[in-house]
Order: C-alpha cells, then sequence, then structure tokens
C-alpha cells in the first residue's frame, strides 16, 4: 500500500450546509449503503447531529473513520484541547480518527507553531489518532511542518475539482508524505455540466459526479462528497469501481482554470 492510500480512507462522506433532520439523514442512509468515513467540522454546527446518526446506526466505533475540524476561535492556548473534547462529546466518542485545523488563523492571530502544537498534543493524548491541516498554503505547510514535523501531518484537506487543481499546493504536500483531500470535488455541480466530463461519463456508462469522484482518486487524493439524495449517495459510491484510462484523465487536467469557489473574506490566506 502507498503512502497516498494509508492515512486516510479514499471514499468519505461529507456533511458541509447540512444541519439537523437533514444531516442526521444524510449520515444514516450513507451509513447503510456502505459509507465508513464521515467528515464534519466545529463550525458545521452539525456535530451532535452526525453523533446521533452515528450512534443509532449501531456500527462498531472502529469500523468507522470520523474526522471533524477545529475552528479559528479556537486556537488559542488552552481552548483547543477543551474545544475539542466537547467535539467529542457531541460526536458521542472518545476520539477523533482524524482532526484538522479548519483555516489558518487569519493574519496569523495564532501562530502556527502555536496551534499545531496543542493538536500534537491532543493526539499524544488520545484524543485523536491522526492530525491534519485544511485550506493551507504551501508557506503554511512550511511552518506546520516546522512545528509538528511532516510525519504528523496525516492530510492538507483543500478545494480541489477539475476547475481547480492546485497543483503546487499538491506537490509540495505529496513531497512531503502529506496525503491531499480534496473537497468540492464536484465544484457545487458546476464539473457535471462540463461537455468533457459528460462525454467521458457516456463512454464508460457513468455519470458525471462518479467520473469527478474517480478522477481525485486515481490521482491519490481523498474525496468526500455529500449528497442529501438517497440515490447520488448510492451512484457517488460507485466511483471506487471505475476507472478512467490515460487519456480521460489527461482531458480532465486540460480543464485547469484556477476558479477557487471558496475564498471567506477575513479568513482565507494568500493562495498560491
Amino acid at each position: 500500500m502507498s503512502i497516498l492510500t494509508q492515512k486516510v480512507p479514499a471514499f468519505g462522506l461529507g456533511t458541509f450546509r447540512l444541519q439537523g433532520q437533514v444531516v442526521i439523514d444524510s449520515v444514516s442512509t450513507g451509513l447503510e449503503l456502505g459509507y465508513r468515513a464521515i467528515d464534519t467540522a466545529q463550525i458545521y454546527e452539525n456535530e451532535a447531529d452526525v453523533g446521533q446518526a452515528i450512534a443509532d446506526s449501531g456500527i462498531p466505533r472502529d469500523e468507522l473513520f470520523i474526522t471533524s475540524k477545529i475552528w479559528i476561535a479556537n486556537f488559542a492556548e488552552g481552548q483547543l484541547i477543551p474545544s475539542l473534547k466537547e467535539s467529542l462529546r457531541k460526536l458521542k466518542t472518545d476520539y477523533l480518527d482524524l482532526t484538522l485545523i479548519h483555516w489558518p488563523s487569519p493574519e496569523d492571530q495564532v501562530p502556527v507553531a502555536e496551534f499545531m502544537g496543542q493538536l500534537l498534543e491532543a493526539k499524544r493524548m488520545g484524543l485523536t489518532r491522526q492530525i491534519g491541516i485544511s485550506n493551507f498554503t504551501i508557506d503554511l505547510m512550511k511552518q506546520a511542518i516546522a512545528a509538528v514535523g511532516a510525519e504528523h501531518i496525516a492530510t492538507n484537506q483543500i478545494e480541489l475539482h477539475p476547475y481547480l487543481q492546485n497543483q503546487h499546493v499538491v506537490d509540495f504536500a505529496t513531497a512531503n508524505g502529506i496525503q491531499i483531500t480534496s473537497y468540492m470535488t464536484l465544484a457545487y455541480g458546476e464539473v457535471l455540466k462540463d461537455p468533457v466530463i459528460q462525454q467521458i461519463a457516456e463512454h464508460h456508462e457513468a455519470t458525471p459526479a462518479q467520473v469527478a469522484l474517480a478522477w481525485a482518486m486515481q490521482l491519490g487524493y481523498a474525496v468526500i462528497p455529500s449528497s442529501t439524495n438517497h440515490a447520488n449517495l448510492e451512484s457517488n459510491l460507485k466511483a471506487m469501481q471505475l476507472t478512467l484510462s490515460p487519456a480521460d484523465m489527461a482531458q480532465i487536467a486540460g480543464l485547469e482554470r484556477g476558479h477557487r469557489l471558496t475564498s471567506p473574506k477575513g479568513i482565507a490566506p494568500k493562495w498560491d
């Protein structure tokens, strides 16, 4: 097994923008269909609902891979670990499989070394099996590596889809043994309408979503698509059985256009 497939499951279920009964239903359906990796975050305000769905599923904890993310308000010394314990309480679990820093601290209000040090301490305490980062640029990855060592950083979860392939960030992470997790792999559905993606899908008798997800996984990235629709949840899973040809992969590589969809004002770093 290569380093790219060891740390984070290749396929998971995202829960961004889903709350209340909507997220309970999505996670419950996903678990019934065979999803075993679930991705949430403190700022999504759905950890308790996700925890409820997981508890109700009756699936043994050791069969699941649960990820959550620490929000920027909880980075200061003495705040990160209590906030993680609160996440564990909501998720009804003793540990997370992966805990990420959701966004870097705006304007470096809390230095990278300070929050990464606390996150590593949480790992040593057994509150999380692995730690990682999200939305980190090359410079920020360098700072995180300097703080805790690349061997402790399981993944950098970034916006990555055929229209924003983030190659510089990917290359740096890969060179340091840090896996990439792609979020928004379908670009809020924009790539599903792309003629190139549609043509490849038709050729494979697959859906455009399956093609985009298979493309990312073939590059070694983990993916965490979300859906509230049973048929889509089921269909997306089939991306794991789809193998694209080198020609398909080259065509999708040609769709890069630097089209970034997520860059929250006052929070986003200066992108590479």
